[in-house]
């Protein structure tokens, strides 16, 4: 059996990393089988390199390998691209085609993006796997293939049964021996490998001299997240090829290239959700308004303040406007609001939070408490301690007017 090292060296695999050495050797022994092979991982990790060592190492290497990008090809044109299509079947059927699975037969059809193929053709897929049969589009004749079927995505395939986007059973059948590609900020080892083999190909490509990093610019490189994994690494390193003239890279230099460079490989919080980014707005546009109240909030107290201060014994007309200002806002209950959004939005916006720390006016803040309390005594005092009708008289709740007792000590 081809050891491990030797399939690198062939298909061009850059790493010693412990997962991804797995994940070769479980490509390497399931090869000789005819079983379906699941490939899991992100975009850019290198997935399409694993059906072609499969496909090399079985015995159908001799036999055609065609690659399918099933997110590139239009939903109304799928099931003629994949299974055929007889002469006159749709507009544009001018002649009969075969199809990938007729054409591939007794080979390997890698399946790239499999979850973005239609519900409809997940049906015709299935039946492929389990009988080896379909039939072309417009076509009641049924066609026998012997086609190995290795499926790839970068997909949560469990999350996309739950939303009705994939059929479970047609992920069981895929899913016969699944393989896992780490994505390449847990292989922190091979970045700068990959690094230096890439500078090498381009140094050559580009005739110039190799790309080096100092100390502190590997250090940078290697704590970066790299959501675009091994693409996103030789694409930046190509940049700093072609552009750099000093050839020795320093944390300086490597900034301009890597995007939001301050957010080095960090957990981040996730929703799985399509619409995080829109809610995440939401979220910045309620934080300012949050402030804005605030501000507006601060004005009224200061006012409010300053007439009760001109007029120590209030008219009636006071008297309800007070009351009427109690009982529509409880500030209490407003402030912990905005306190308990205001540090669960610190982990996303702690730089836009500093800009708004002076929006907060706490000489008024102090000096609205001071005549809360005054207000309270004097109503308390009115009806003899009875506190269900100073409550009435303050416009606010019992509950609430308990609550106030203790925390002023009243």
């Amino acid at each position: 059996m081809v050891d491990i090292q030797s399939i690198k060296q062939k298909f061009g695999i850059i790493g010693n990393d412990e997962m991804l050495n797995r994940a070769i050797d479980t490509a390497r022994q399931v090869a000789p089988t005819d079983l379906t092979v699941l490939i899991s991982g992100e975009s850019g990790v290198g997935k399409e390199a694993f059906p072609q060592i499969i496909h090399s190492l079985s015995a159908r290497k001799h036999g055609s390998y065609i690659a399918v990008n099933c997110g590139a090809i239009p939903e109304g044109t799928i099931d003629s691209e994949l299974f055929g299509h007889e002469k006159g079947s749709f507009t544009g059927a001018h002649e009969a085609r075969k199809g990938y699975f007729e054409v591939a037969n007794n080979g390997t059809i890698f399946l790239d993006e499999v979850a973005e193929l239609p519900v409809s053709t997940q049906v015709r897929l299935l039946r492929v796997l389990e009988s080896g049969e379909f039939m072309r589009v417009g076509s009641s004749k049924v066609i026998k293939t012997d086609v190995r079927v290795v499926a790839a995505t970068n997909v949560d395939i469990p999350e996309a049964i739950k939303k009705g986007k994939f059929r479970q059973d047609l992920f069981y059948r895929l899913n016969t021996v699944p393989i896992i590609i780490p994505p390449l900020r847990e292989r922190k080892e091979d970045i700068y490998m990959l690094f230096r083999k890439f500078s090498s190909d381009f140094a050559a490509k580009y005739h110039m001299p190799i790309l080096q990093l100092d100390q502190e610019a590997r250090r940078m490189l290697e704590d970066f997240r790299w959501d675009g994994n091994i693409r996103q690494l030789k694409n930046i390193t190509e940049q700093i090829s072609i552009i750099e003239k000093d050839r020795m890279i320093t944390p300086d230099t490597l900034r301009r290239y890597l995007p939001r460079a301050g957010a080095p490989n960090l957990p981040v919080l996730y929703s799985g959700d399509e619409k995080s980014g829109i809610e995440f707005t939401e979220r910045e546009l309620l934080y300012k308004v949050l402030f804005e109240m605030r501000r507006d909030i601060s004005e009224l107290k200061r006012i409010l303040s300053e007439v009760i201060d001109e007029n120590q014994h209030p008219s009636e007309n006071l008297q309800k406007s007070q009351k009427k200002f109690l009982s529509d806002f409880d500030e209490d209950q407003l402030f912990e609001a905005d306190h308990t959004f205001e540090i669960s939005t610190n982990r996303h916006k702690k730089a836009e939070q500093e800009d708004y720390e002076g929006a907060e006016i706490l000489e008024e803040s102090l000096s609205l408490t001071k005549r809360e309390e005054d207000l309270i005594r004097k109503a308390l005092e009115k009806h003899h301690g009875k506190r269900k009708a100073a409550a009435e008289e303050l416009g606010i709740s019992e509950r609430t007017l308990y609550r106030k007792i203790k925390e002023y000590n009243i």
